[in-house]
């Protein structure tokens, strides 16, 4: 899938969880509907992109959820 693509969905998906007054838990929003939701070529494509990246294109929300995307899948 297009790493853009990806990155406009994630803004979206971060845009609905912005509401949340607290951010972890807005993170912790972000994390779950991208591991609920999304296929596992989704979720490593987007992680691949904010490695070689950074923040490109991404909100501060949607960037701080793929990083910790990125933390929990990778075991850490």
């Amino acid at each position: 899938m297009n790493a853009q693509r990806l990155i406009d969905m994630a803004n979206d998906i971060a845009d609905f969880f912005a509401a949340e007054p607290e951010r972890a838990v807005a993170i912790d929003g972000v994390v779950n509907h991208f591991r609920r939701f999304w296929a596992p070529r989704m979720r490593r494509t987007l992680v691949a992109h904010v490695r070689a990246h950074g923040a490109d294109g991404l909100s501060e929300l949607a960037h701080a959820a793929v990083r910790r995307l990125a933390e929990l899948e990778s075991g850490a």
